[in-house]
């Protein structure tokens, strides 16, 4: 029987630095092929992904994750090599020990317990693993999804092993997710000298409104599930490096998390208005990140409320806080989507660790969900 931290610490030692898996899923074939399932490697690109998939009958429950991780940034700023899991104080060290790796480690071994015991359970386990999520996410998930949408392969439940906990296991999941758009604004001036204001038009100062508009925009009041959608600027640049030439465009790059309550069109008619309103002189690209999503209280959100309470004894909190993840992709399939992980304090950080008692924990909830909904 496979032992969590043991596997755990095998996918933290392999460096899968997005897009590259390193032989993660070469090892998580291995032990679900034991386990019955039919694994089906799909290469796009620079991407590895794997889906497996043990039973043909409905409904099929999915475990989904990644196997690529950030980089580690100064490794001389690390307590422990990053790719030397090591124990300490009862933390396990490493980069991708949250993010996810102790996760799909805790998939794996609720997995091989559960068909252990429930050799004839009911429906179908799947697995939807891929090495891009923390990079370009384009060739990760959402072209596995198509592929199955192309064939009528359908995924009821779906499981998305990030780090949703906040201080144990189970004490906060993710039933949904904010939508992301981005947009990149150029103003478009006419450049010159400081010193003849009267032959420039600065895009600059065109930008000051913009932006006051912008911040001072309430764009929806959010629901039940949902803070207020929110407008953060993140990057502005212009000046062509000389102290004393006005130039000739300026940019601004800004974001939207929105709820429900708004379409991503809707926002975009919205900041068309505020720039024509300004007459401002400008071009805009956007970028779709994704949509948001929301998966109400049902058969999935239930079992797993149930399952955390059973193992953990706690009542769990529902939120859709924080970034996107990749059950944007699986969501519009129609699939009831919860995110359940370890604690996510230290993701992406210098030293990312996970509490080791906390991965135990995990596994048997993952084990109970599996008892709950497929027997």
């Amino acid at each position: 029987m496979l032992n969590v931290i043991d596997v755990t610490k095998l996918l933290v030692a392999r460096a899968s630095i997005t897009p590259n898996d390193a032989g993660c899923q070469a090892y998580l074939k291995e032990q679900l092929a034991a386990q019955g399932f039919v694994n089906e490697t799909m290469v796009f690109a620079d991407t590895t992904n794997l889906w497996a998939r043990r039973g043909a009958a409905q409904p099929v429950f999915c475990f989904a994750g990644h196997t690529d991780v950030v980089p580690t940034g100064p490794i001389e700023r690390w307590q422990f090599d990053p790719f030397t899991p090591t124990e300490h104080n009862g933390f396990l060290y490493g980069r991708g020990t949250a993010d996810m790796k102790a996760s799909i480690a805790a998939m794996l071994v609720a997995t091989q317990k559960f068909v252990q015991d429930y050799p004839d359970h009911k429906g179908s386990i799947a697995y939807l693993i891929t090495s891009d999520e923390e990079g370009h996410f384009i060739n990760g998930t959402t072209k596995v999804i198509d592929t199955l949408e192309a064939r009528h392969e359908k995924i009821d439940y779906c499981i998305v092993g990030e780090p949703s906990s906040t201080n144990v296991t189970g004490d906060v999941i993710k039933n949904g997710r904010r939508g992301s758009l981005t947009a990149n604004l150029s103003v478009k001036g006419i450049q010159g000298h400081v010193a003849y204001p009267h032959l420039v038009d600065n895009p600059i100062h065109a930008l000051g409104p913009v932006i006051a508009e912008l911040v001072k925009t309430k764009w929806d009041e959010g629901n039940d599930f949902f803070p207020a959608t929110s407008m953060q600027i993140s990057n502005i640049s212009g000046g062509t490096g000389a102290t004393n030439v006005v130039p000739g465009t300026a940019s601004m790059v800004f974001n939207f998390r929105y709820s429900t309550e708004l379409t991503f069109e809707c926002i975009q008619e919205r900041v068309y208005f505020i720039l024509e309103g300004l007459k401002v002189n400008y071009d805009i690209e956007w970028t779709y990140n994704g949509l948001p999503f929301l998966t109400e209280p049902g058969v999935l959100v239930n079992a797993v409320v149930k399952s955390i309470q059973e193992v953990c004894g706690i009542q769990t909190e529902l939120s859709t806080a924080g970034g996107t993840s990749d059950g944007r992709f699986i969501a519009p399939t129609g699939a009831q989507i919860v995110e359940l992980g370890p604690e996510n304090n230290t993701i992406h950080k210098i030293d990312e660790c996970v509490n080791i008692a906390n991965v135990i924990t995990l596994e048997k909830v993952y084990y109970q969900v599996l008892v709950n909904l497929l027997t």
